[in-house]
């Protein structure tokens, strides 16, 4: 255990911190570590088990993170496509054109993103992640394409060899290894100092667990080498937390917010998963929450762990723990959440009178009809937003003198203000829907006039 300053009450740190010990005890991991944070910033940090570094603060020790890696490379790409140096759609060919006709580098940088390229999961040879690792050209001339699971774009199948693919593609065109990228364009800017490729300084050891005996097996500290962008890294759970607010609230020299939500909308899933999970542009997506949680898990033997944030709430959570298998680290970080959240509710943001109306939206506030629908523009901030029975349909936003939907059935679509001769607005088209101030206006294109007319 550990008592450390937080922003939550006693009684929700004591429930938190039961959930962790829970895990730990059932799970029988050698330590477990977990955090929250809110609105940016930390909110609370637990720890549960024996140390992991003898006679060290357990929030300042490594662990490896695993997949969590892969959001990490995913960042890169999503830089270098904001950047205009590369398109998600293009194949990763156009950089590594050293293989070009190879079937891997034929994939799209969006499908190897969103583990739907069709690689197969894992890499020829031996397991990779307890094996020390090689160039990214033996890798490719072990994996020739002549096993892949599926075709492109034909369903999610998880692949580590598509991130080891990513990861290349990335360095190229940086003109820089992999990690140092990954160092100087994420880590850097968001100071996560204790994050690092191989273990460096306190770092746990990590193990498995004999499953009748319970012993202690020591498991390798692996350098992944050209694998390495599947599931290298190591951090403490303070970085992680660090982490868990970018992915919350952007940061101007990684991804903004809106870039981050673009990487979070789902690209792929299996029909298993139905529509409790989900991939994004690298990033895994679960049901829960107000709605949705975005992040990743990771394990490598000898560690598990998880972060994930609701971007409504502006909450995130991260949990790590030294052993190979025992608990669900995604479980166990949305628990975390539910409880901090039937303890301590998310606060709404305050509202705040909107700024002056622009041109573009003068006469357009107010009830529209569609057909004999009924939706009220109203503005919100510098958004308008259209409601159904009180409930939120769509927003549009003021974009170089265009009316653009942001969420929604419109999204994307451009709002045409149709105005009369002495300014009034007669009515609004976004694409073929026509809303109307009364219910099938006769004086205005279809749905115009009563049904049957």
């Amino acid at each position: 255990m550990i008592d450390t300053p937080t922003t939550v009450t006693d009684t929700t740190a004591r429930r938190l911190l039961a959930r962790i010990a829970r895990a730990q005890a059932s799970g029988r991991l050698p330590s477990v570590v977990a955090g929250l944070v809110r609105d940016g910033e930390p909110a609370w940090f637990g720890a549960f088990g024996g140390p992991a570094v003898a006679g060290h603060d357990p929030l300042d020790v490594q662990y490896r993170i695993g997949s969590i890696t892969k959001t990490m490379t995913a960042v890169l790409v999503l830089q270098l496509e904001r950047d205009g140096r590369v398109r998600l759609d293009d194949p990763a060919s156009v950089v590594l054109g050293d293989l070009a006709g190879h079937p891997y580098a034929d994939r799209s940088l969006r499908t190897l993103l969103a583990h739907d390229a069709g690689l197969q999961s894992e890499p020829a040879g031996s397991w990779w992640e307890r094996t020390p690792g090689g160039s990214f050209e033996e890798l490719m001339r072990a994996n020739d394409g002549s096993a892949p699971a599926f075709g492109p774009d034909e369903r999610f199948h998880y692949s580590n060899l598509g991130y080891a693919v990513l990861g290349e593609v990335a360095a190229r065109l940086l003109g820089m290894t992999w990690w140092e990228a990954v160092r100087t364009r994420v880590l850097n800017p968001l100071g996560m100092t204790r994050t690092s490729y191989l273990p460096h300084g306190a770092a746990a050891q990590g193990h498995s667990v004999h499953p009748y005996e319970a012993t202690l097996v020591d498991e390798p500290a692996t350098d992944n080498g050209a694998m390495a962008p599947a599931g290298q890294l190591w951090a403490t759970i303070t970085d992680l937390a660090t982490y868990a607010a970018f992915l919350g609230h952007g940061h101007p020299d990684v991804l903004s917010a809106d870039e981050l939500a673009r990487a979070f909308a789902p690209q792929s899933g299996s029909p298993e998963d139905g529509l409790r999970s989900a991939h994004g542009l690298g990033f895994q997506l679960f049901a829960g929450g107000s709605g949705t949680l975005a992040g990743h898990t990771g394990s490598m033997p000898g560690f598990l762990a998880t972060v994930l944030v609701d971007r409504r709430r502006r909450t995130g959570g991260v949990v790590l723990a030294n052993a190979t298998t025992g608990f669900s680290p995604a479980e166990a970080v949305i628990g975390l959440l539910e409880d901090l959240e039937d303890c301590e509710p998310s606060l709404p943001e305050p509202w705040r009178p909107a700024a002056p109306l622009p041109p573009e939206l003068a006469g357009v506030p107010g009830v529209w009809h569609w057909g004999n629908t009924p939706v009220v523009f109203t503005m919100e901030g510098h958004e308008l937003v259209g409601l159904r029975n009180g409930v939120e349909a769509y927003r549009f936003v003021v974009q170089d003198g265009r009316i653009v939907g942001r969420t929604g059935y419109h999204a994307g679509e451009t709002m045409h203000v149709v105005r009369r001769s002495d300014g009034s607005v007669a009515h609004l088209e976004v694409a073929t829907f026509v809303y109307t101030r009364t219910p099938y206006d006769p004086e205005t294109p279809i749905p115009g006039g009563a049904p049957g007319r």
